[in-house]
């Protein structure tokens, strides 16, 4: 008999990426990888262990940015030429390569798998939403929400009704698509503050995720850490996260997707290939990028790209099956230790950017394959479970008052606030004022109807925690400070056009295509709480 438990906790998320006003942006093929490296490899481990008679268990969240772009035709479509591309440079390299027999057998095997990749997606007819939904209405899968727009929400709480609204907005987009209220969330950079949970709860939320010392620095101290949920005393419950299941993963010292045998990310056929040859199937103005077609292995530590040896999926197929059965012998250790200590069932909440499975660590779906069959056959001491679940099956729990924190660098709000990103926030606040301001209208016509609930989504794309992320990594930010600013000035040109009267039509029109998130929003959803 089991006794402990162990949750896989992903988070799947992706900035709203859309521009119908341009024939190619790179920035919308974050989402075409990540179909293609995680979504669609996730969807088939999944189809495999339900084949096979494993009842698994896991939660994962879909943020409404993920779930609006995969719904989207113009996406779909796009994702369409996206993966054909893929197809074809798969053949080609197949034949280009017909005299070196190693590098011939990794053609073959992206042009399987690509092949593999359009039966899935023209199965479930295009709509991986539906086909991840499938999983949650068997009980294996728990769909959480998470913030409308992924909004860093302690940076927003000096304005509660912009707070509301990004939790409010994304209860109501999921309702719309998976048919139901959402019971948990994934709070955005899992970032808590203080007075948090009382908006939660009051949305019909049961639960968030934090990070451990959210947890560990509650008040009272939790008798049992980040082993078991505590309650709020607005009575959501919180899960914190487990540092050492997480480090065996994330680590870039000793985690696993560091392993010499796993495929190396960044040496891509799109830089590597002769140019007139690659250039198809790079960008259309001739710059190089990846293109998702990777030859080569890690190898070992301190090697240049130069050095790096050729890639066998066999053996990384192998090493990913000898790390779960790793990760399962750990965290079976770690149970008998904590209920040996707690003396009533411990969980271990391990939680992990979803597109970190397949895309940045390409082994990462067959890891995740491999771990739920070894846990259903080769070990009895945990049961693998999801957040609805266990809070289902163990509905008592200690009552405290969670520590403000998030999982970025330090721990609390450094990373979303600092010389790179903090030039963004008086602008957005003063976003927010207008907004705010905006909620109390009631609108005249048709018209300014459209105009006020324009407003409310371009604050909420404004929001998104991701444009401070870029700023401070360093990469695209060009491309972040652009939103950033194209979402703020279309707000204030709205606020300025409906309170002189003088609602361009035209231009609300072209706004509304291209920022077409949330068609159902109401923005009185800004009113004083």
């Amino acid at each position: 008999m089991a006794i402990g438990y162990v949750a896989l906790v992903l988070h799947a998320h992706l900035p709203f990426v859309r521009h119908p006003e341009s024939d190619y942006v790179l920035e919308e093929e974050w989402l075409y990888e990540a179909i293609t490296e995680t979504y669609i490899p996730l969807l088939r481990v999944f189809e495999g262990l339900k084949r096979d008679g494993i009842d698994f268990k896991i939660t994962m969240s879909m943020t409404p940015p993920l779930v609006s772009m995969l719904r989207d035709p113009l996406l779909q479509d796009r994702y369409e030429e996206h993966l054909a591309q893929l197809e074809e440079l798969a053949e080609l390299e197949i034949e280009h390569n017909k005299h070196n027999g190693h590098i011939r057998y990794l053609a073959e095997h992206y042009a399987n798998e690509f092949n593999d990749t359009r039966q899935i997606w023209e199965r479930y007819d295009r709509d991986l939403v539906s086909a991840f939904k499938q999983f949650q209405d068997s009980n294996n899968l728990e769909i959480i929400t998470c913030g409308a727009t992924h909004g860093y929400l302690p940076l927003m709480k000096m304005y509660p009704q912009a707070v509301w609204a990004q939790i409010q907005v994304a209860c109501e987009h999921y309702e719309q698509n998976f048919g139901r209220p959402p019971k948990g969330i994934w709070l955005p950079e899992c970032a808590y503050y203080e007075g948090l949970d009382r908006m939660l709860a009051d949305a019909g939320l049961r639960y968030f995720l934090t990070d451990g010392h959210g947890i560990l620095y509650a008040r009272p101290r939790p008798r049992f850490g980040t082993y078991a949920p505590i309650f709020t005393e607005s009575g959501v419950a919180v899960f914190g996260r487990d540092h050492e299941s997480s480090q065996q993963v994330w680590s870039s010292e000793v985690g696993y997707p560091g392993d010499p045998e796993y495929r190396e990310f960044y040496k891509d056929l799109g830089w590597e290939a002769e140019y007139d040859y690659i250039k198809p199937y790079i960008m259309p103005n001739g710059q190089r990028k990846n293109v998702g077609i990777k030859y080569h292995k890690i190898t070992g530590r301190g090697l240049g790209l130069g050095d790096k040896a050729l890639y066998d999926p066999y053996w990384a197929r192998e090493k990913s099956a000898e790390n779960a059965g790793n990760f399962m012998f750990n965290r079976a250790r770690q149970v008998e230790h904590l209920h040996g200590i707690m003396q009533r069932p411990p969980i271990i909440v391990s939680p992990y950017d979803a597109e970190l499975f397949g895309h940045w660590w390409y082994e990462g779906p067959w890891f995740i394959d491999y771990l739920f069959r070894k846990s259903w056959y080769d070990q009895g001491t945990y049961e693998m479970t999801h957040l609805a679940d266990y809070l289902r099956n163990n509905p008592t729990q200690q009552v405290c008052r969670p520590s403000q924190s998030s999982w970025g660098y330090k721990g609390f709000h450094e990373y979303w606030l600092n010389e790179t990103n903090t030039w963004v926030y008086p602008h957005l606040h003063k976003a927010a004022e207008r907004m705010i301001e905006l909620s109390y209208r009631d609108p005249a016509d048709e018209l300014e109807w459209r105009a006020l609930n324009q407003a409310a989504r371009e604050l909420l794309l404004a929001q998104s925690s991701d444009w401070a992320f870029i700023m401070r990594t360093g990469t695209m930010v060009p491309y972040a400070v652009r939103r950033t600013r194209s979402h703020l000035m279309r707000l204030h040109k709205l606020y300025e056009d409906i309170n002189t009267g003088k609602i361009d039509s035209g231009w609300l029109s072209k706004v509304e295509a291209i920022d077409n998130i949330f068609p159902e929003i109401n923005y009185r959803v800004y009113r004083p709480l």
